[in-house]
């Protein structure tokens, strides 16, 4: 059995995704998936494990990113019959599956309406609550999906994934001081999340670009610094210290070196941001080429992300974060 079918399959690559759904049939007929209710038969039985249980959490969603329902229904059916239907967790998944199942958007408000009847009966059901949230995104119901993670976070205010979820709607609607401000409520849960850090060095530049704070700019670079500082071989970091650090040479070749933030940082002098940005050229180069070549070690970065980093690297000058 694969150990990825141990970790969330949201973060898996849509190949791996697929691989491990194609493992299903064979998962499913090793084991019956029943739970005996007999003391002495549970004993005789082979031994449950947690990793049983999120193995068919996980291959339930990744069968269902790859369009195996039938699949889905069977992995829900076991965790169904150890679980029981009124376990939280059990409902979510429930709710996914239906949600998959939706043939329009009738049918979906009616998903949404069931999510209803449940918080009234249990207004701090969090699965549900997050999965309401997603439901409501994902049909376009931005303002309502918004007030919904508020509602959330009342109930639940140490939640950083309900931050982070926050953070990106506030973004996709434009709203960057509310975003940033959202992520700085993650690090505050995660102090060392070094891709957290990278996400709001980016959100602090493109917010920049659209205002022309400089403060922003600096703020940014801070940013980036410290992912990088954190996880040496986090692409996003370099990535973004590099378009950072050259944005501030194009836009104040004479440098700032005379400027301190408020948090007492001194903006790095000209000298200094040509060394971060021949620093971060210098690791991205590595990162393309030893991923590229399928070295171990350097495999698992996103395609997508290490095409838009060649890119840079061969123009020069792209600006776009992806």
């Amino acid at each position: 059995m694969s150990s990825s079918l141990l970790h969330p399959p949201s973060h898996l690559p849509p190949g791996t995704a697929l691989q491990l759904s194609q493992q299903a049939p064979g998962i499913l007929g090793n084991s019956t998936g029943a739970v005996s209710s007999s003391f002495f038969q549970s004993i005789l039985s082979a031994p449950e494990t947690p990793e049983l249980w999120i193995t068919y959490e996980n291959l339930l969603l990744s069968c269902l990113r790859t369009g195996d329902d039938e699949s889905a229904h069977q992995c829900l059916g076991r965790l169904v019959n150890r679980f029981g239907d009124d376990n939280e967790r059990i409902m979510a998944l429930k709710g996914i599956l239906k949600e998959a199942d939706a043939d329009g958007p009738a049918t979906l408000d009616t998903v949404l309406k069931e999510y209803d009847q449940i918080l009234q009966d249990n207004p701090t059901n969090i699965p549900i609550l997050k999965r309401r949230v997603a439901l409501l995104r994902s049909t376009g119901q931005i303002s309502k999906s918004v007030s919904a993670l508020i509602s959330l976070l009342d109930i639940s205010p140490t939640d950083a994934e309900a931050w982070a979820e926050l953070s990106d709607l506030y973004f996709s609607q434009g709203l960057y001081s509310q975003a940033i401000f959202a992520l700085e409520e993650v690090l505050v849960l995660q102090p060392n999340a070094w891709n957290i850090y990278a996400r709001l060095g980016e959100i602090l530049y493109i917010s920049s670009k659209s205002s022309g704070n400089a403060g922003q700019l600096v703020e940014a670079l801070k940013r980036f610094s410290r992912s990088i500082e954190l996880c040496d071989g986090y692409l996003r970091g370099h990535y973004g210290l590099k378009l950072t650090a050259k944005q501030l040479l194009s836009d104040f070749p004479a440098g700032l070196s005379n400027r301190i933030d408020s948090d007492g940082f001194a903006v790095p002098d000209v000298t200094t941001l040509k060394r971060l940005d021949e620093m971060a050229t210098e690791k991205l180069a590595e990162i393309v080429r030893r991923s590229s070549a399928g070295e171990r070690g350097w495999q698992g970065y996103d395609e997508a992300e290490i095409k838009a980093t060649r890119e840079l690297l061969e123009s020069g000058s792209s600006e776009t974060i992806r």
